[in-house]
Parts: C-alpha cells; sequence; structure tokens
C-alpha cells in the first residue's frame, strides 16, 4: 500500500503542472496511474482467473450464486386457493353481520388497512401523495375502489351470498371491454363472446319476471332487495374494472402501496362523510359484531398479501382460474352457515359467468405463452 498522502496529491494535483523538479510530467503520471490500478486491484478484489476451473470469475465461485432456490410447484396456486377461501370467509363475516350499514363496515375496514398501510410506506419510504403527474389517477382509483368495496359489502347484506359473489365474478369481462376504450387494448371476437356469457349468467341470477314468470322469481325474502343486491354486485364489478383500468395505465411507476394507501384514504374518508350526513352513524354492539369487524378487516387484508404474492410467483393466468374457486366457497358456505340451497337458476348463472371469466383467462394465458 501506497502512503495516504501520495493519493491525495495524485488526486489533486492539476493537469499540466508539476510538483516535483527531479521528475518528468509524463513519467510521474504514469508511475501515478500505475500505483493506482494497484492500489484498485488491491483494495477492491474482483473476478480472478481459477486455475482449477480455467474460467475468469471462477466456477467453484459463481456456482452457489447460480443455484437459487427455486418455488415449490403448485406454491403460486395454494397461495391463490387460500386468498379466495380468506376472502369468501371475510364476506361470510359482512354476511353475518346485519345490525350496520355496508358503509360503516367499510369504514372499519379502512381503518384496520390504514394501521397496516402507513408503517409500510414510511418503511418504503415512498411519500403519502404520490408523483405529480400520476396523482389524479391515484384519487380516481380510490374513489373507484372505495366504491366498489361498498357496492360488494351491500350486495352481500341485501341478497345472497352465492348471487353476490358470481355476479361480482364478471368483473373480468368489464376490465377487457374498458380496457378496449380507454387503454386501445384488442377487443376480439371472443371478448364479445365471453360478455354474453356474463350477461347472460347475471340474467339468470336475477330472473326478472318478464322472462321467467312471477313464480321464477320467488326466494327467499324480498324480490326488489335481491334486484339492489345484484345490481349493486353489478356496479361492484364495473368499478373494480375501471380501477384495474387504472392501475394498468399508471403500471410500475408507483409503488405499489400508494394505490392502496388512496384507496383507503379516500374509503374511509367517504364512508364516514355519507354516515355523518345521512345519520346512519352508530357503535357496533358489544361482543360477536366486533369481532366479526376486526375479522373481515383481517381476513381481506391477509388475502389481499396471499394474492399478490402468487401474482409474484405464478402466471396470472394460472391465477385467474384458480380465483374461480371463489364462488365454490360462496356456495359451501351458503349452505353450511347461512342454511340457504341455492336455486338451480343460480347454479345456471353461476357456471355462465365463471365459463366467462375463466374463458378469458385461459385465452390469455394461450396468448401470452406463445
Amino acid at each position: 500500500m501506497r502512503p495516504l498522502g501520495s493519493t491525495g496529491v495524485a488526486e489533486l494535483r492539476e493537469p499540466g503542472l508539476s510538483l516535483t523538479t527531479d521528475t518528468s510530467p509524463s513519467s510521474s503520471e504514469e508511475s501515478a496511474a500505475a500505483k493506482e490500478e494497484s492500489a484498485e486491484a488491491v483494495e477492491t478484489p474482483g473476478p480472478s482467473w481459477c486455475w482449477l476451473c480455467r474460467s475468469s470469475p471462477c466456477g467453484s465461485r459463481a456456482q452457489p450464486e447460480a443455484k437459487k432456490k427455486a418455488p415449490c410447484p403448485g406454491l403460486g396456486l395454494f397461495y391463490t386457493l387460500l386468498s379466495a377461501f380468506l376472502f369468501s370467509v371475510g364476506s361470510l363475516f359482512v354476511k353475518k353481520v346485519q345490525d350496520l350499514h355496508a358503509v360503516e363496515i367499510s369504514a372499519f375496514r379502512c381503518v384496520f388497512q390504514m394501521l397496516v398501510v402507513i408503517p409500510c410506506l414510511i418503511y418504503r419510504k415512498t411519500g403519502f401523495i404520490g408523483p405529480k403527474d400520476l396523482r389524479i389517477f391515484l384519487i380516481l382509483g380510490g374513489v373507484l375502489g372505495s366504491a366498489a368495496m361498498i357496492l360488494l359489502y351491500y350486495a352481500f347484506q341485501a341478497t345472497s351470498l352465492a348471487d353476490a359473489t358470481v355476479v361480482a365474478f364478471s368483473c373480468p369481462v368489464f376490465t377487457s371491454l374498458f380496457a378496449c376504450i380507454f387503454l386501445k387494448e384488442k377487443y376480439s371476437l371472443w371478448n364479445l363472446l365471453f360478455t354474453a356469457f356474463a350477461i347472460t349468467g347475471v340474467i339468470l341470477i336475477v330472473r326478472p319476471p318478464f322472462l321467467f314468470g312471477s313464480n321464477a322469481a320467488k326466494m327467499t325474502g324480498s324480490y326488489s332487495d335481491h334486484v339492489k343486491g345484484t345490481f349493486a354486485a353489478l356496479g361492484h364489478a364495473v368499478s373494480n374494472a375501471l380501477t384495474l383500468v387504472i392501475l394498468r395505465k399508471m403500471g410500475k411507476s408507483v409503488d405499489y402501496f400508494l394505490p392502496i394507501w388512496f384507496y383507503v384514504l379516500v374509503g374511509l374518508v367517504g364512508s364516514v362523510s355519507i354516515l355523518f350526513v345521512f345519520g346512519m352513524w352508530r357503535l357496533p354492539n358489544c361482543g360477536i359484531d366486533r369481532l366479526f369487524l376486526l375479522l373481515i378487516g383481517l381476513f381481506g387484508l391477509a388475502g389481499q398479501v396471499f394474492l399478490t404474492k402468487a401474482l409474484q410467483i405464478e402466471k396470472a393466468g394460472l391465477v385467474a382460474l384458480m380465483k374461480t374457486m371463489d364462488v365454490v366457497f360462496a356456495f359451501i358456505f351458503q349452505v353450511i352457515f347461512l342454511h340457504d340451497v341455492p336455486t338451480w337458476w343460480t347454479v345456471g348463472g353461476a357456471l355462465c359467468v365463471v365459463a366467462s371469466s375463466a374463458g378469458a383467462a385461459i385465452r390469455k394465458w394461450c396468448q401470452g405463452s406463445k
């Protein structure tokens, strides 16, 4: 190692000036450059030629880095299945809480998620307002996302769990349509066919009397509430599809937690404002209702985490296909815990909607694998 003083002299010397009288500038520059190269070689050791494997860098050193641990086959699908189960359990809890309005349930969920999202934003140092040119998209996405959440919770309360889940599952069809309109993505005849299947499924679930007669519209509870819940679930599908189009528009320009933060923030402000304006605010009953509210936030957040992890290690087409288990879990929970057997009309509508979403996912998967 050369002395520290010579290092400072070599680095701070101006070009063309000689600091010594007995050494020429060219020779001093060459010696200084040689010393710097030797010092860098000592201080920052790099990959060298290995006499064992006769390669540079050494193959024995590079081998452990190349052998990265591959994810377990099917782990992404398992995460998707677990996410579908958690979301369905959270939906069941929403159905069980009948004494609170859907807007108030949404407000409690936003509070719970905010307590988790804020530390994540602080840790990732992404800020709370987002880039200036994308701020309008973040706010719009928050408005549509929170509206979708409120509409879905209202649908769970107004109609059966299976009917609301099936209609909400038509979201991928609307996503393709809005992506064609706003993002200029291709909308083929296959997409039109899948849309027709989804609309047929919704009609079978609604069962309007002018098409099916008055006997077909008979069901448990009020038919008007059933229609309101069905259209609320349809509104959720449309709002969620627009939210996904906005997220696709922003792409990877913003951190993943920023859209969630705006969704939680706008949802909380909007829900609290609606509750106070219309006088719907009330404290939940002690005991089981408060436990349900806590579990709704917990299961919703856990379901989102596992769905995100699934999309990180598995193809989106396979994840979309496995997401059809949401409908299966909804039917199972409705029969076991709510003691409400779905009608054959609901089963037929579910098959149409699931076939539509699964067909769209399979086609996109085949296009991506080409």
